[in-house]
This record gives structure tokens, sequence and C-alpha cells, in this order.
């Protein structure tokens, strides 16, 4: 399977962005399919992620409110709406799928190329 990310740039505080993960096929119907980000000089965190079937859905705590996750089944795609955006999720995105268990210790199965979101103040 493979991932591919779009939809970073840059924007004031404040202001929101659609990030989009398009899947090359199905993803197995157990996985997740997640967003990270990673800042300079930290560590990869799990941002969010949702199962396949749209019934489950995981965020930190960091973005809880302002981020929402979803996917289209159809289109083998997943998206992060971040709204509100503040200068400390200045990083780079990364769309991932997964289990759960894998993705909440920094892992995945597959990957995408990262996509860099800037947050100015």
């Amino acid at each position: 399977v493979q991932l591919q990310a779009s939809g970073g740039g840059l924007v004031q505080a404040g202001g929101s962005l659609r990030l989009s993960c398009a899947a090359s096929e199905r993803i197995f119907s157990s996985y997740w399919m997640g967003w990270f980000r990673q800042a300079p000089g930290k560590e990869r965190e799990l941002v969010a992620a949702i199962t396949w079937s749209g019934s489950s859905t995981y965020y930190a705590d960091s973005v809880k409110g302002r981020f929402t996750i979803s996917r289209d089944s159809a289109k083998n795609t997943g998206y992060l709406q971040m709204n509100s955006l503040k200068p400390d999720d200045t990083a780079v995105y990364y769309c991932a799928a997964g289990p759960l268990v894998t993705m909440r210790t920094g892992g995945a199965r597959h990957w995408g190329q990262g996509t860099q979101v800037t947050v100015s103040s």
C-alpha cells in the first residue's frame, strides 16, 4: 500500500488547513489510518487516527476539539481537518496506516511522505 499525503502549507494562527492521504489500494480492514507529526527536535507524535470503517477515532489531547479526522472508504482517502491552528502545530505531518497499538507507540505498517504545515504567529 502506498500513501500519498497532500494539503500542507503556510497559514496564520487561528487559520485552517485540510490534509489528505490517498491510499493506492484498500487498506486492511483492521488497520487504522492516522496522522503523525514531527517538529524539529521533538519526537514523532500520533495526532489522530480513525478506523477504516469510521466507527472509532483517536485524538491526541493537544488537538482535541480542533482537529477532525475522517475518511472516504470509496476513495481510499483519509482527511485531517485542522482548525484553530497554533504555532505549536508547526511540523511535518505524515499519514500512516496500521494497528492502533503500533501507531500509539510511534510505528505504522505503511507510511506516506511528509507534508509541511507551518503556522505563523
